[in-house]
């Protein structure tokens, strides 16, 4: 298997808890599609033989902490369908852009080729997941992250979280459910500004193990409720869609759970799915399958707590390597399309794409690990308006369209890979939460040299605009 060689960096429990002890690099830099001229998003910008590296966000933008000591490596810039950019990291010129040409796969190559391969999109898919037990990590590993959580109407943003975080997972053959550990390390951010109708998570909080008798919106009265229950039912409402354990235990980890019940990538995954080869293309000289993601037979769930999460249509994009069927990138949208979820997205999110998944692996000793996840989801505010008669302008403007629901997106960058048994078996001796909306103090020493993931100009703004108001607020 041809592989970049990622090496892990550590001497011990030290790198785990601290290396902004030590002389760092900062790199920043743009990308561009040479033929095109515009900015070239989810490029990989990462250290020859090393973890380290980031990805460029929507304006083609990125910025690397490299430690001093790696100054003499070589700096990597890839994308699918590129020729990759290379050069020592000391000779970098941090004012110019990178410009990435196109770099099309040998067909004729892949005619000489004597094993006999799938031709259809199913077939390349159905191989990729009987590899899954050869191609993801199949022992214990530690990976280190940066997780920013954000929240925004159609006009700013209400809410931003902004955390350093640790993964444990004992490897691909196990359940997730009992084997996969998530731990909140720091938090670098934390504004909340958000005009929640909390009587609307309260009453679904309640219901959610009510029998017959069940609450209603018009059955409670915000004055007749303690602060307390407000905060319980918000919390619960919050873990239950953005919590961690969604995107690394439940089904949205499409690959890593394909044992599971009912997995989306499962043994019926032709029944929800159909997959349409589109092309073969390169990535970072190694020719690579672009495949269509379609609908197929049945609909799509996700089997929510306490939520109609059914009813949808998958699309997007799979990219698999050609020598090894590892997968390299899945872009995952869940489409309503059963009536009931068409009424219901329609009604109450004003969008019928109620799930955008994006997940990259990066290759390490023959295995795929998860390198970048992207997932985007619209989360319920309150209900709008739905009584008749006559509304008061104080109701018209609680039921403000724009504050209806708000645009969920969670990115996770990941940036160290510690496969150590003995440092893994020190950090599982402590106590382990995944809870992302707990309060931390800041800590300005840790945050100097870990890397993040940059904002897009426009985030950028919005972000600043937050935290004015976040001030202004607690002042």
């Amino acid at each position: 298997m041809k592989a970049p060689n990622f090496k892990i960096y550590f001497t011990g429990l030290a790198l785990i808890c601290a290396s902004f002890g030590f002389a760092q690099l900062e790199i920043k830099g743009k990308v561009v599609d040479f033929m095109k001229l515009l900015p070239l998003d989810n490029a990989n910008v990462y250290i020859q033989n090393t973890t380290i590296g980031t990805i460029s966000n929507t304006d083609g933008k990125f910025v690397l902490q490299i430690p001093q000591s790696l100054a003499q490596d070589t700096l990597v810039v890839s994308s699918i369908g590129f020729k990759s950019f290379k050069v020592r990291v000391a000779d970098y010129d941090a004012t110019q852009d990178i410009f990435l040409e196109e770099d099309v796969a040998s067909l004729d190559e892949i005619l000489l080729v004597a094993e006999t391969r799938p031709k259809t999109g199913n077939d390349i898919v159905l191989r990729a997941l009987e590899r899954l037990e050869d191609n993801l990590p199949d022992s214990s590993y530690v990976q280190k992250g940066f997780l920013r959580h954000k929240e925004r109407n159609s006009r700013e943003f209400k809410w931003l979280i902004e955390s350093a975080i640790t993964v444990y997972d004992s490897g691909y053959a196990s359940s997730s459910s009992e084997h996969l550990k998530v731990n909140v390390d720091e938090v670098r951010k934390s504004y909340d500004l958000r005009d929640l109708d909390s009587v609307f998570a309260y009453v679904s909080y309640k219901n959610r193990n009510a029998g017959k008798s069940r609450l209603k919106i018009t059955d409670v009265n915000r004055r007749d409720l303690q602060t307390s229950e407000l905060v319980n039912a918000i919390r619960w409402n919050d873990t239950r869609v953005n919590g961690l354990q969604n995107i690394f235990q439940g089904k949205l980890n499409l690959f890593r759970n394909a044992n599971d019940n009912k997995a989306l990538f499962g043994e019926d995954v032709l029944r929800t799915h159909q997959f349409q080869l589109d092309t073969i293309l390169v990535d970072n000289d190694r020719k690579i399958y672009k495949i269509k993601i379609e609908d197929s037979e049945a609909f799509v769930g996700l089997d929510t707590e306490g939520m109609y999460n059914e009813g949808y249509h998958a699309n997007g994009w799979l990219y698999i390597y050609y020598d090894n069927y590892a997968i390299k990138r899945v872009e995952y949208d869940l489409t309503a399309a059963s009536k009931v979820q068409k009424e219901r997205s329609k009604r109450l999110f004003g969008t019928q794409t109620n799930h955008k998944l994006v997940i990259n692996y990066m290759e390490f000793e023959d295995k795929m690990y998860p390198n970048y996840i992207y997932y985007e989801t619209p989360k319920l505010v309150n209900v709008g308006l739905k009584g008749k008669g006559k509304i008061t302008e104080a109701e018209r403007k609680r039921y403000n369209e724009n504050e209806r629901y708000y645009y969920t997106v969670q990115e996770i960058l990941f940036s160290e890979i510690i496969l150590d048994d003995i440092v893994i078996q020190t950090k599982l001796q402590e106590e382990w939460d995944m809870d992302i909306f707990s309060p931390k103090p800041y800590n300005e020493a840790f945050w100097k040299n870990y890397n993040v993931l940059l904002e897009s100009d426009e985030d950028e703004k919005l972000i600043q605009d937050l935290s004015k108001r976040a001030t202004l607020f607690k002042n």
